[in-house]
C-alpha cells in the first residue's frame, strides 16, 4: 500500500476544488495594513478567492485556535477551502479542509496516516524535498521562495524560474508557488505550467484586497 492509497474520496473532492482555485491567499495579520485577518479574509472571499491558508506566526496558540474557528465559518459559508499553517491539531479542531506543513513541522507521512480526508501541503525548496513530500503522501507541494520576499526569512538563493522548473518536473502531484509573487510575474509563471499562485501581501497589503483578489484571479484564467 502506498500513501496515495490512504487518501479518501473526501480528500479527492477537496483537491478538485484546490486545483481549480487559481489563487491561494496566505494570511498575515502583521502585513495587512492595519486591518484584521478576518477583514482580509472577508474581502478576499468577496473578490472570488476560494482557497485560504491561515498563517499567523505571531499569534499565541489560543488566539490562533479561535481565529481558525472564525476563518472556518467564513470560508465554509463562501464555499471556500481553509488550510491551517503548521498545526495539525488546530486544523482538526477547527474542521479545516487541510494543513500546510513546513520542513520542521509535524511530518507529512504521519499526518497522512492520521488524516486520510485532509489536504496536506508541504513547503519544499529543492527537488529532494519535493520528491520526499510526494512519497510521504502530500496532496500538493509548495515551491518557493521564488523571488525576494518580506514574509519569510531566507538566507539561501531564491529559486527563481529555473528552480521552479526543476522542482515541478520532479513531481506528479499538484504544486503551488510562493515568494514575492506579484501580478507582473503571472505570465511567466503560467508559461512554466503554474496553475496556482500563493500570495500574501499582494492581497493583504493592497489598498482594496477584494479588487486585488479579483485582478489576480483574472490574470490566472
Amino acid at each position: 500500500m502506498t500513501f496515495r492509497d490512504l487518501m479518501s474520496a473526501i480528500h479527492d473532492q477537496r483537491m478538485q476544488k484546490f486545483t481549480s482555485a487559481g489563487v491561494y491567499l496566505v494570511t498575515s495579520g502583521n502585513m495587512s495594513a492595519g486591518r484584521s485577518t478576518v477583514e482580509i479574509i472577508r474581502a478576499a472571499l468577496s473578490g472570488g478567492i476560494r482557497l485560504v491558508q491561515l498563517r499567523e506566526k505571531n499569534l499565541p496558540a489560543e488566539q490562533f485556535s479561535k481565529l481558525a474557528v472564525e476563518a472556518r465559518k467564513l470560508t465554509a459559508d463562501a464555499g471556500a477551502l481553509l488550510i491551517i499553517n503548521d498545526s495539525l491539531d488546530v486544523a482538526r479542531a477547527s474542521g479545516a479542509d487541510g494543513v500546510h506543513l513546513g520542513q520542521d513541522d509535524f511530518p507529512v507521512r504521519e499526518a497522512r496516516t492520521l488524516e486520510p480526508d485532509m489536504i496536506i501541503g508541504a513547503s519544499t525548496h529543492s527537488v529532494e524535498e519535493a520528491v520526499k513530500a510526494q512519497e510521504d503522501g502530500a496532496s500538493y507541494v509548495n515551491i518557493g521562495p521564488l523571488f525576494p520576499t518580506a514574509t519569510k526569512k531566507w538566507d539561501d538563493e531564491y529559486l527563481g524560474m529555473d528552480g521552479l522548473r526543476k522542482i515541478s518536473a520532479a513531481v506528479n502531484i499538484p504544486f503551488t508557488v510562493m515568494g514575492g509573487i506579484k501580478k507582473k510575474h503571472v505570465p511567466a509563471l503560467r508559461a512554466a505550467g503554474v496553475r496556482t499562485i500563493a500570495v500574501v501581501t499582494e492581497i493583504t497589503a493592497a489598498e482594496d484586497p477584494g479588487k486585488a483578489a479579483r485582478d489576480l484571479l483574472a490574470s490566472m484564467t
